[in-house]
């Protein structure tokens, strides 16, 4: 998993990945290719309650372009749904658009974001 998040996201992520998971996650979803490879993940986090997020959302460079993004959001989706959630979340960088609101059918919404750390 380290690998293709270290791929879809320019740089490996923070130790402690796995046990991160286990804590703050509803589910996941992912998909391997036939020789076993991961090669798509997205992560479910939840309140608990009646809200989902998505979180890394990351397909492998050589399984982009077939769908296989948008079947992982659906399963996610569908989790979450039978989990007794009502809403899921995304943000997204606006590169994305077209992949979550039209792929995926979420819809626009005023939110809000505050850096706690660094600069930017």
């Amino acid at each position: 998993m380290r690998a293709l998040l270290a791929e879809a996201f320019g740089g490996a992520p923070a130790p402690g990945l796995a046990a991160r998971l286990a804590r703050h996650s509803l589910g996941w979803a992912a998909a391997r290719d036939a020789s076993g490879r991961l090669v798509g993940f997205v992560n479910v986090a939840w309140d608990g309650g009646a809200h989902a997020f998505l979180l890394d959302t990351a397909v492998a460079g050589s399984h982009r372009r077939r769908g296989l993004g948008r079947a992982l959001v659906a399963v996610a989706a569908a989790g979450a749904r039978e989990a007794g959630c009502d809403w899921l979340h995304v943000d997204y960088e606006e590169r994305l658009r077209p992949f979550y609101e039209d792929g995926c059918g979420f819809g626009a919404t005023a939110a809000g974001l505050v850096r706690l750390h660094g600069e930017g």
